[in-house]
């Protein structure tokens, strides 16, 4: 089983899917089938946490098979203790979204869960993949579910919303298929381990860097590609905002591990001043633009901007900090907050967006004015959504404190300026999430609607509680998170100081 493990992840979910398209035909019977995959794709996953052996580290859970000989493409995957957090990451919230989902979707529910499903399944594939074509087809694969969700399922501006999200995100990917069929004729096959192993011209890491950088970003997404996000996230269901929020921003961090650093590390030095400028704009600027927001589901899309940011500050920080000051372990602490924060992102992002959705299937607005006063009506509620937003001011002893605190901490060692523009985030930060809280939680009621809205049921419960747990878990005891991820931090850090010499 364990040879197998990472397929079986992968075709669980989708399999799942077509299982209820067929018999799913009643709401209620393919809730459960959903649900009922989502959690053994969650136990099978568990197994692959406790099974990584960190002592010795590298890819594990390895697969290899011949898929296109004639391009030597191959079904080759496989999983370091990055790509083992971010799997166990998809299967956990998957799970929550389906139960989520249980109620706010009336309509097609059996393709509803289906596309969700199929969409776990994608994901998977993308964090397992070693080989460089697999990898672009489900890159491009969860599109099309995520397009299905937020078009079919989505608000009234859906259409237009799914268009912008399909070719914002499209249109990247094409730069990156560029750069891998390029790739593909330096070396005739498309492994990334062959890929790292290039030696390629100053001229040729550029060009690379670029096509990458292009579609990493607007994945992540980086200020200025990140338009699409707000409405699709405005526009999308509940389920699929968590989903998008969660782990598909994932990919994109993700991305600039598996193919930017180890593949263009020159360029990628070269123009580190270009990312880091942009995560710092990010930071700042579109932390002001949340500020200024009236809709509660645009107001965490743009600070879920601001967040992923830290990802991409803290790995490109690292490279700095190894390739200009010779200073690895200022470079692993920054590699591991940009990894931790990924995974607090998908917790904090996720609950935050959950929270939105409890909130809209009572009194189906968005507006911030249109609430008030909802801790008076729903205690437990209101206890739940302080929590999640301060763990998104990033206040100690939440999953929202680790990474970002560790990527300051790291980027104090190259440039005490960035750290402080970075810092500025807790300030920036605090401002619109307790401003968000001050109107839509305390204070008086603020209307008739608001008074008789009902406290949390089992579903709901379950929900923001599995969340509240993993923030304050992370939060409090990140130790077996970073333990798992470190021997492949090391490995990032020691390719860079490598290429160095």
């Amino acid at each position: 089983m364990a040879s197998h493990l990472l397929s079986l992840l992968i075709w669980l979910p989708i399999v799942g899917a077509i299982v209820v398209l067929a018999f799913g035909r009643q709401a209620n019977t393919a809730r459960w089938l959903s649900l009922g995959v989502a959690l053994l794709t969650f136990v099978v996953s568990i197994p692959l946490w406790t099974g990584y052996q960190t002592a010795v580290g590298g890819l594990q859970f390895v697969e290899h098979l011949s898929w296109i000989p004639a391009l030597k493409a191959n079904y080759a995957l496989g999983a370091d203790g990055i790509s083992v957090a971010l799997i166990v990451l998809t299967t956990f919230t998957s799970v929550l979204v389906v139960l989520g989902s249980w109620g706010p979707i009336e309509t097609r529910v059996s393709q509803y869960m289906a596309a969700m499903l199929a969409l776990e399944g994608f994901l998977i594939g993308v964090f397992a993949a070693t080989d460089a074509l697999l990898f672009y087809v489900f890159f491009e694969g969860m599109l099309i579910p995520m397009f299905i969700i937020i078009g079919i399922w989505g608000g009234p501006r859906r259409v237009y919303a799914t268009l912008k999200f399909f070719i914002y995100t499209f249109l990247g990917s094409i730069f990156m298929l560029v750069g891998l069929i390029y790739l593909h004729m330096k070396t005739g096959e498309f492994s990334l381990a062959s890929f790292a192993q290039l030696s390629l011209s100053t001229k040729e890491q550029g060009w690379l860097f670029f096509a990458f950088l292009i579609a990493f970003a607007i994945k992540v997404p980086m200020w200025p590609v990140h338009t699409w996000l707000p409405d699709a996230h405005v526009e999308a269901p509940t389920g699929g905002s968590v989903i998008l929020a969660a782990i598909m921003l994932k990919v994109g961090g993700y991305g600039f591990i598996r193919f930017s650093l180890p593949i263009t590390p020159d360029a990628s030095q070269e123009y580190a001043w270009v990312v880091i400028a942009m995560s710092l704009i990010a930071i700042v600027y579109i932390g002001y633009v949340a500020l200024v927001q009236e809709d509660m589901k645009k107001l965490i899309a743009y600070s879920s901007i601001a967040h992923m940011a830290f990802v991409t500050l803290g790995l490109f920080i690292a490279l700095a900090l190894v390739r200009t000051h010779g200073n690895p372990a200022g470079a692993r602490l920054a590699v591991q907050g940009a990894m931790v924060q990924m995974i607090s992102h998908g917790f904090v992002s996720g609950a935050m967006f959950s929270c939105i959705g409890v909130l809209y299937d009572r009194l189906h607005t968005r507006q911030i004015a249109d609430y008030g006063g909802v801790a008076n009506v729903m205690p437990w509620f209101a206890a739940f959504m302080v929590l999640f937003a301060m763990a998104n001011c990033g206040l100690p002893g939440t999953s929202g404190f680790v990474g970002e605190f560790m990527v300051i901490l790291a980027a104090f060692q190259d440039s005490p300026l960035i750290a402080l523009v970075a810092a500025f985030t807790l300030i920036i930060g605090a401002a619109y999430t307790l401003w968000l809280v001050k109107r839509v939680v305390f204070g008086e009621v603020g209307n008739d609607k608001v008074a008789k809205m009902k406290d949390l049921d089992a579903r709901e419960w379950i929900v923001l509680g599995a969340f509240a747990i993993a923030v304050l878990a992370l939060g409090v005891y990140p130790k077996p998170l970073t333990d798992l991820m470190e021997p492949a931090v090391q490995q990032i850090v020691q390719s860079l100081t490598l290429a160095k010499a």
